[in-house]
């Protein structure tokens, strides 16, 4: 951390493809404010830093009571019905839905923006305990991860910041 400068920290706890990226979003923002970032991956935000898995992050509609039929083109706005949600492919059509609406804005993948903030000097770091439970290893971890370490750790190398859990 630089030395009287601000930081905020973002504890990423979900591997859903819309909660990949309000973290990356507003890290990146901070970070083109001069601002130290940290970002602490645990439980299921793991997936957004393995390797394995951060290119099939999904979006799920079941559940969702954000998602609105409008995203499919269909105007007004009207829910998902879970019952929908839960026919097959509903994940997948979501899923490609949103990452073309994406696309079309110039969005980053979560790929590129963990390897934006990484190269911008925003720290990353997985939760020991989680990938202990998980058996991963370091190996595991997209380029950019600096380490696994505790939340006792995380803790501490956070005194003083703003922490925000998504």
């Amino acid at each position: 951390m630089t030395e009287g400068n601000r930081h905020i920290a973002f504890i990423c706890s979900k591997g859903n493809l819309d909660m990949a990226y309000p973290a990356l979003v507003m890290g990146w923002a901070a970070l083109g404010n001069g601002v130290d970032v940290t970002i602490f991956f645990t439980f299921w935000g793991l997936d957004l830093i393995n390797k394995h898995r951060v290119d099939h992050l999904e979006l799920p509609p079941v559940a969702n009571t954000s998602m609105k039929m409008n995203m499919m083109g269909i105007p007004g706005n009207l829910g998902i019905p879970n019952l929908v949600g839960v026919l097959p492919g509903m994940t997948a059509l979501a899923t490609k839905l949103m990452k073309d609406k994406m696309k079309a804005l110039g969005v980053p993948s979560v790929r590129e923006y963990l390897q934006m903030l990484a190269d911008g000097g925003a720290k990353l770091y997985a939760c020991k305990m989680t990938v202990d439970m998980m058996g991963l290893t370091m190996d595991d971890f997209v380029e950019g991860v600096q380490g696994i370490v505790t939340a006792s750790d995380f803790i501490d190398m956070t005194e003083g910041a703003q922490i925000i859990f998504i």
